[in-house]
């Protein structure tokens, strides 16, 4: 036996890492030496690789051979295949619903966070696949910030301050006065970034903000959202409920005439129809602090006192992705970037407004840019894509149309979905009508590495390879590290990449030319490299050459010569720089959307009630909001059954945060096992009251596994079952999940 021990290079969305295999089998990980702020998660991978919740085989429903219509899906046995078999028979369905019913019934599921890799990128590796096949239907926009996405391009143009560029962090610390931050900054959300780091650097920024005494002003129904690291204060808020603050502080800046006049005049357009509604004219309801105080639970003369810390200071203000995640969620960033504008500071470095800060590792980092490819996808000949978080109308409502983003979209009749990377019963919402949507289509196939509930509900599904079981290569616009991916071990069980995995549906339909190009998936991990490299060329960056980076580990990219500035070019000069807007100005008032005819849309920020919060009608069957925020020790559902994740949990159930007051009017202690329940669904829990959290609101964090019947039925307590399934609007039709209301009991 070879004692050996092989130190090997990989990286996943938590972070790179080293491997270390003996005999063959990974038997530990260590951190990437240069990350400052290493993610413990890493420490997952040695137990998870060889976990009992792998797929081992190709397998098939037993129901669907029967012919079952989907009835079983979620609750049936499988039958093992060889990949053969497996593969002649995926391949046979997709050839069947093609030529019978057209491609625009096939189905292309994916959200892309399998791997960190880009060359085996299930998300990319499907869609090429199914172009190739004659095209598919599709998903735009995502689950974090899919409402803003939609809108915030007809606001500013582009997706400035949401997404990149950003205003890095270091330049909020040099020049802020002041950082408001709605949602707060919690520390968790910063471990896990898309492509993966290779550093963290969430308390470098912190350190660096307090240092510079930047005040921090958290506003959230949570305490624990405020930043570890630096002083901050916490203004507890309803949820749901921003966009009322927000709107008062306006008003009373423009009451005190403290408004920066000039720059509303030379960069926005629409200003005044703002202000009017915010004076009543519209609606005959004047925004003021008290008015916004019975919505929001913050107190009038705190409202007054935060908008008067903010005039003639040098201002950051940032909203989570989360904020958006409610009904109406497009309004409280568009009533962010209102404020902002009535302060004046966008295009100033460091000041003005930004999206994201405190929801993922890269958001504050500074641009490096890094030109990492993946595969080419091609064109798609159906072209047609819903919004991702319409998924479950979509296969439950052919024939519906439904607005989005200003155009109609009619949902085709989906006879079979293909699903690779990603997990739906964790990121979708109402899972009990998720699984009733998994049961219409004829034919569910899924390539996955465990047993989710997405794999649970296919007919045929294909084992697929993790990260330590392929070479690939990993890294992130906002980090400094290109990382190699170095394969660790064989593949457990009879898994294979997805690449293979497509490449055999491909040849048995007589595609496998157009998908491989004549390449093998090394021979594309080289041609990703090598387009890498051009890229890098051409910016006066040399490269080394595929085998020196691999063999390194890691590529660290130069510092850049500046940061970025949102809005700058902009800001100095807005006739030689419009933004790509109708006016070319910020549009605080939107012509195009007001003429969308959506009555909740009069084309400015507005207050609208989202239906199911504290402050409606509804709360009185269903008294306590539901919040359901990033898990602090998985990313999404990933690593769920390892044991660092259930270190997190109580006796193998998610913890429940409430208030005190709550847990006390029900007789729940610390440790108690609850019901948590509404309409749509219930699941199990373990208290913990805390004086963290607002009085009317609960916290359970998304991720857990997905079980209806038996013996596991919600004790993993995922919140989906409960939240509701609904767009945040005609416009964005993005994830509504943060509007949600559910009562709690004692367990019997």
């Amino acid at each position: 036996m070879n004692d050996e021990v092989k130190t090997l290079h990989s990286a996943a969305h938590w972070g790179a890492f080293r491997v270390h295999v003996q005999g063959g089998r990974v038997v530990s990980v260590s951190p990437f030496e240069h990350d400052p702020d290493p993610s413990p998660l890493i420490h997952a991978f040695p137990e998870m690789v060889y976990s009992s919740q792998r797929v081992a085989q190709p397998l098939v429903r037993r129901g669907w051979l029967a012919g079952d219509g989907g009835a079983a899906r979620g609750d049936d046995e499988y039958v093992p295949l060889s990949w053969d078999e497996a593969l002649d028979r995926g391949a046979a369905e997709i050839d069947r619903v093609r030529k019978t019913h057209g491609n625009q019934a096939i189905f292309g599921g994916s959200y892309g966070w399998s791997s960190a890799g880009r060359v085996h990128h299930a998300r990319t590796l499907l869609h090429r696949f199914l172009n190739c096949a004659g095209g598919f239907v599709g998903q735009v926009t995502n689950y974090s910030f899919g409402a803003a996405m939609a809108f915030i391009p007809r606001v500013v143009g582009e997706s400035e301050a949401m997404r990149a560029p950003l205003a890095t962090l270091p330049e909020v610390a040099q020049n802020a006065d002041v950082l408001v931050a709605f949602g707060g900054l919690p520390a968790k959300n910063w471990a896990v970034q898309s492509g993966g780091s290779g550093e963290h650097s969430y308390r470098a920024h912190m350190r660096s903000l307090a240092a510079n005494g930047v005040r921090v002003v958290t506003i959230s129904p949570f305490g624990g959202d405020r930043p570890d690291g630096v002083a901050s204060e916490w203004l507890p808020i309803r949820p749901n409920s921003d966009t009322a603050l927000i709107l008062a502080m306006i008003r009373l800046i423009c009451e005190w005439d403290a408004q920066d006049q000039d720059f509303i005049d030379r960069y926005t357009t629409g200003f005044e129809r703002l202000r009017a509604y915010l004076d009543g004219a519209t609606d005959g309801t004047v925004k003021n602090p008290e008015w916004a105080s019975e919505l929001t639970g913050v107190p009038a003369d705190a409202i007054v006192g935060l908008a008067r810390d903010l005039v003639g200071r040098k201002v950051m203000l940032t909203a989570t992705w989360s904020l958006q995640r409610a009904r109406h969620g497009e309004q409280p960033y568009w009533a962010l970037i209102a404020l902002a504008a009535a302060l004046g500071q966008i295009g100033r470095p460091g000041l003005g407004y930004a999206f994201g800060y405190g929801s993922m590792n890269g958001n504050g980092n500074r641009g490096y840019d890094t030109p990492l490819r993946g595969l080419p996808v091609g064109l798609n000949p159906v072209g047609l894509d819903i919004p991702v978080a319409r998924m479950a109308d979509l296969l439950l409502q052919p024939g519906e149309t439904i607005r989005f983003d200003g155009r109609s979209i009619t949902y085709p009749d989906i006879r079979l979905v293909y699903w690779a990377g990603g997990n739906p019963f964790h990121h979708h919402q109402d899972l009990n009508r998720l699984r009733q949507a998994f049961r219409r289509p004829e034919c569910i196939i899924v390539n996955e590495q465990y047993w989710t509930a997405t794999a649970r509900h296919a007919d045929i599904v294909f084992p697929a390879t993790t990260t330590l079981e392929r070479d690939d290569i990993g890294g992130s616009s906002r980090d400094p590290f290109l990382l190699a991916m170095q394969k660790a071990i064989e593949p457990v069980g009879e898994a294979r990449n997805d690449y293979e995995i497509f490449r055999g549906l491909a040849s048995r339909l007589g595609l496998e030319d157009a998908f491989t190009e004549g390449r093998d998936s090394d021979d594309w991990l080289r041609w990703a490299w090598d387009e890498t490299r051009k890229r890098l060329s051409v910016r006066g960056i040399a490269a080394p050459d595929f085998d020196t980076f691999f063999a390194n580990g890691f590529l660290r990219m130069p510092e850049p010569e500046r940061d970025p500035v949102p809005f700058e070019a902009f800001r100095r000069d807005p006739q030689a720089n419009p933004l790509q807007t109708p006016s070319g100005r910020i549009e605080i008032h939107s012509a195009a959307v007001a003429a969308m005819g959506d009555p909740d849309q009069p084309g400015h920020p507005v207050w609208l009630d989202p239906e199911e919060w504290l402050g409606n009608e509804s709360s009185r069957q269903h008294p306590l909001h539901l919040l359901t925020p990033q898990p602090e020790r998985r990313l999404h559902g990933q690593m769920e059954q390892s044991a660092h994740s259930r270190a997190g949990k109580r006796d193998g159930y998610e913890i429940l945060r409430m208030s005190r007051q709550d847990a006390d009017a029900r007789g729940i202690a610390s440790g108690d096992l609850v019901r948590i329940f509404n309409a749509r669904g219930a699941c199990m829990a373990s208290a913990e009251p805390s004086d963290e959290v607002l009085p009317g609101v609960v916290l359970l964090p998304t991720g857990a596994d997905f079980h209806v019947d038996g013996a596991d039925a919600g004790r993993s307590g995922n919140p989906n079952a409960l939240t509701r399934d609904i767009g945040t609007s005609n416009l964005g039709q993005g994830c509504a999940a943060q509007s949600c209301l559910v009562d709690v009991e004692r367990a019997v």
